[in-house]
């Protein structure tokens, strides 16, 4: 199940917790909140962020000498 999860703390910071979401989708999600909220003070990613991104080999032609 798939939860966005609002904090909001006596001193008036708001903190957005997500669950259920993979990858890059946690942030996607819950972007229309950070719009209406305001600005973005702190990030913090959890593993659930990285399980879903795919590593990849980046492979270059760098020409040494002509």
């Amino acid at each position: 199940m798939k939860e966005i999860i609002i904090e909001i703390t006596s001193e008036g910071q708001v903190h957005i917790t997500t669950k259920g979401y993979s990858g890059k989708a946690c942030i996607e999600e819950s972007q229309f909140l950070k719009d209406l909220l305001g600005t973005e003070t702190a990030r913090h990613l959890t593993p659930a962020y990285y399980s879903n991104t795919a590593c990849q080999t980046v492979k270059k032609h760098l020409p040494l000498c002509g």
